[in-house]
Parts: C-alpha cells; sequence; structure tokens
C-alpha cells in the first residue's frame, strides 16, 4: 500500500478462530427459529436444498478461491480480478460493500433489541428517552455511539476483531447446544410426543399464510442463501491466517457442515416444544420477535413439566428469553466486528490505488484501513441520523433502503459465482486446494448454482407484485441495479479521465 512504514499486524489467526469468527459472523441461531416461523417444518426442504444446491458448491469455489489467491489483501475484489479483470470486480465489490453498508444500519438496531431483552427479558426500545428525545431518536443516539465504539476497537488491528469474533462464536455454540439439550429433555417427558406434529403435509406445507402461494415458498430461497451467506467476507482475513493455503479451505468445510446440520437440526427441534397454531400464530408474533417467543415458550414448557408454579414458569421463560437475547448480543457484537472490517477492506485494498483518494488506501500502524473504515463509519452514521430524527419520510427511505438491500445482498453472488469456471481456466497459477478437478464440472456447477440464486431473485422481486406492493417489487429490484450503475459511472470516468492508464 502507500504508507511507507511497515505496518505492525497482529498475531495470524489460526483454525479454531476462524472457524468461530465464521459462525459469529454467519451463522445465526436466530435464523433457524424465524425459518420455523415462516414456514413451520416445511423450511428443512429448502434449507437442505439451499445448502446441496448453494452452499456446498459455492463454499468449495470460495475455498478454491481464497486458497489459491491467499496472499491477495483485497478478499472478492482479488477473486474477481484475477479470474474476469478490474472493471467487472470494481462493481460486483462495490454492489457487495453497499448492501453490507445498509447491513451495518440495519443491524444496530436489532442489536439493542436483543440487548433490551437481555436486561428486561423483552423489547422496551420503544419506551426508551433520553434527554428528552422520542424512542427513534434515543435509539438512534445509541446506534452511532456503538458504531463509533466498533469502529475504534476494531481499527487497532485484526486480531482484536478475531478475539471479539471468537467470544461470539463460542456463545452462539453453547445457546445451540442448550437449546439441543433443554428439547430433548423436554421431548423426552413428552414420551416422544411433540407439539407441532410430524407429518408428510407438514414437511410441505406452510402453515404460515403467508408462505402458501409457489411464488412465495420459492422467494423463502432468498431467506435461506441470506443464512448461509456471508462466508465471502471471511475472504478478507485471508492475508492474517496462518497458512491460509490450508486453513482457509478447512475453516470453510468444517463451518460448511456444522451449520448445515445445525440449521436443519435446530428448525426441527422446535417443533418439540412450540405447537405452530398455539405459540406463533397469534397476531403479536412476528419475524423480529419470534426468536423470543419460541425461547420464552421453551422455558414456560421446562417449568411446567418440571412443576413449578405458574408464575415461575413464566420467570424461568423470562430468563430463557434473556439468555438467548445475551446470545445474540454477543453474536451480534462479533458480525458487527468483522462486517465494519472485512468488507471495506477488500474494496479498498483489492481495487487499484489510483481511483481512490490515498488517504483512503493506506494502512495505520496496526494494518487497517482505518481512514477507510471511519469514512464508512460517517455515512453509516449519517443514515443512522437521518432515519431516527427524519420522520416519516426518513422512515419511508429506510423501507426503501432494506428493499434495495434485499436482492443487493445476494446479487454479487451472481458475479462470484459466474467468474469461477473463468478463473478455472487462468493458466500458471498455484491451485493448494482444488475441489472441482475438471473444467466441464465447473461449468455445471457454476451454472446451477447461479441459477438458484437468479430464480431466487427474481421471485424475491415478483411476490411483492401479487400483494399489489410494486413500490417494494420495484426498489427490491432495482436495488443491485442502482448500486452496478453508481460503480460503473465511477470506473467509467476514471477510464476516461485516463486515471487507469501505465
Amino acid at each position: 500500500m502507500n504508507d511507507e512504514s511497515k505496518p505492525k499486524v497482529d498475531t495470524k489467526i489460526g483454525l479454531g478462530s476462524l472457524v468461530l469468527m465464521i459462525f459469529s459472523a454467519i451463522f445465526g441461531f436466530s435464523n433457524s427459529l424465524n425459518a420455523y416461523y415462516q414456514m413451520g417444518y416445511a423450511s428443512i426442504i429448502w434449507y437442505a436444498l439451499t445448502a446441496i444446491l448453494f452452499f456446498l458448491p459455492s463454499a468449495m469455489m470460495f475455498a478454491e478461491y481464497g486458497s489459491t489467491f491467499k496472499a491477495a489483501k483485497g478478499g472478492i475484489f482479488s477473486w474477481l480480478r484475477g479470474s474476469v479483470g478490474e472493471k467487472t470486480a470494481f462493481i460486483g465489490t462495490f454492489i457487495w460493500l453497499a448492501a453490507w453498508v445498509v447491513w451495518l444500519v440495519s443491524s444496530t438496531q436489532f442489536f439493542f433489541v436483543s440487548v433490551s431483552t437481555m436486561i428486561f427479558g423483552s423489547d422496551k426500545t420503544q419506551g426508551l428517552h433520553i434527554l428528552g428525545l422520542s424512542a427513534n431518536q434515543s435509539l438512534g443516539l445509541l446506534e452511532i455511539l456503538f458504531l463509533l465504539i466498533v469502529t475504534m476497537i476494531a481499527t487497532h488491528g485484526v486480531g482484536k476483531i478475531a478475539r471479539v469474533a471468537s467470544v461470539g462464536g463460542i456463545i452462539v455454540f453453547g445457546i445451540c447446544a442448550l437449546f439441543i439439550l433443554f428439547s430433548i429433555i423436554l421431548l423426552i417427558m413428552d414420551h416422544g410426543q411433540l407439539a407441532q406434529p410430524l407429518t408428510g403435509a407438514s414437511l410441505i406445507h406452510s402453515p404460515n399464510k403467508a408462505f402458501v402461494s409457489p411464488i412465495a415458498v420459492v422467494s423463502f430461497i432468498v431467506y435461506a442463501l441470506f443464512a448461509y451467506g456471508g462466508l465471502e467476507t471471511m475472504a478478507g482475513i485471508t492475508d492474517s491466517l496462518k497458512q491460509p493455503e490450508k486453513t482457509f479451505p478447512r475453516g470453510i468445510i468444517i463451518s460448511m457442515a456444522i451449520m448445515t446440520i445445525l440449521y436443519v437440526l435446530l428448525i426441527f427441534l422446535c417443533g418439540f416444544a412450540a405447537n405452530w397454531y398455539d405459540v406463533l400464530g397469534g397476531k403479536n408474533v412476528n419475524i423480529a420477535n419470534c426468536e423470543y417467543v419460541l425461547i420464552n415458550n421453551l422455558g414456560v414448557k421446562m417449568g411446567e413439566h418440571f412443576g413449578a408454579s405458574h408464575a415461575t414458569s413464566i420467570m424461568i421463560g423470562q430468563w430463557f428469553a434473556r439468555f438467548s437475547g445475551m446470545t445474540d448480543v454477543f453474536s451480534g457484537l462479533g458480525a458487527a466486528f468483522v462486517m465494519v472490517y472485512s468488507p471495506i477492506k477488500s474494496f479498498v485494498e483489492g481495487c487499484d490505488p489510483r481511483l481512490l483518494p490515498k488517504r483512503m488506501t493506506k494502512l495505520n500502524k496496526a494494518g487497517m484501513p482505518s481512514f477507510a473504515m471511519w469514512i464508512q463509519c460517517i455515512i453509516v452514521c449519517v443514515i443512522v441520523i437521518f432515519i431516527s430524527f427524519g420522520g416519516d419520510a426518513a422512515n419511508r427511505f429506510y423501507t426503501i433502503l432494506m428493499d434495495m438491500m434485499n436482492v443487493s445482498s445476494s446479487a454479487p453472488y451472481l458475479f462470484l459465482i459466474g467468474a469461477f469456471p473463468f478463473f478455472k481456466m487462468k493458466q500458471n497459477l498455484d491451485r493448494p486446494f482444488v475441489f472441482y478437478h475438471s473444467q466441464r464440472i465447473s461449468w455445471i456447477a457454476s451454472i446451477v448454482v447461479w441459477l438458484v440464486i437468479a430464480i431466487g431473485i427474481l421471485f424475491t422481486c415478483i411476490q411483492p407484485c401479487l400483494t399489489g406492493d410494486y413500490m417494494t417489487a420495484f426498489w427490491t429490484a432495482f436495488g443491485p441495479v442502482f448500486f452496478g450503475i453508481v460503480a460503473w459511472i465511477f470506473y467509467t470516468i476514471a477510464e476516461h479521465n485516463h486515471v487507469l492508464d501505465d
């Protein structure tokens, strides 16, 4: 980079830490519970199919990318540039970065819902008032403070990020183990009787009326993709790994196998304690709180089965919800630390430094693109301020922003998967890890995975039209197009002005 002095980088990351970082940043315990709320047992098939048709083949592609470009500091930017050229890499990575910036905006809101649940046993954020401000304004100030603290700590080195993310990963493993244990105990005490009966029909049809139509069901693919998505963000730390050519593919394979098994198992276990219609069928349950409703219900059931009074059982349920909230707090912290660093690092260190201001590409003493990270933080904080203090217009803007992110977070996979056969055709590359041994298999796998993503995106864009919500459909489809056009214009202007001439 442009820094004259050699950055002092933290101790290299080992396999165990990498697996924990992947879990903290990608695996979501709540994803399984949300999937059960959306489609009941029927979500198991879609999670399994998504794992087979997307997660497994794409993870192996990323493992090949990462081991081959092990020394590249630009993450997926370097992957794409080494496969299909810099302009395509710039556009694809810009769309990817934009989606994660929007994710930072939304994730901070969910983070404080988790904090509230951890402390009070339920979401109290709408009753929050700081210095006489409204709940939304008070929450906005806390979100900004959170982002500033996370960015400040993250700029001090990847070792700090790894330690926080590892703690988050351990806690995520812990909540999964406890959920499995308590669910099995409850099943034994119920003499093998499931709260939600398991039938052939329940594995196909969703009890949720919102996921009955074929288009709505197929659009669930994008939700499953998002549950598995984010593995490519680990590309930004390959240059910080011990023996990256071995550690990166091993970490991906181990994480992939455990995540897939856990997702399917946890969805199934939800039915041990919760009858969908009794627990989740009410109007007061939604995608934002269904995790805590299910965990609370598990605690109440455990109390009742062990002979506790009704009041004590309710208290046990609240403490279960608090523990679940604590898990989300620590996993959210781990994800936040990875995401404030890895995407922006991949973009800044991957593209031609002549495209960006000199300070954006400069590394600090810890080897971090600190200036670029602070610019990203300021952008996110400005969006948060506008949303928190802007009234109805800002709320509409936030809705549009989230709609734009729905597909933008998945669209970059079209670039990564589409570039893979061209990556395989490149000669004279050192390939320490090879999963796809023939060009024909590479093309078949890439086409299948690409179509799975494209079909999921298409149906996600079409689904709102069925309810007459054409505005949501437009912004959902327009998101990646808009970010792609911005990137294309920026790069084209640089070309026209001969910025990229040697």
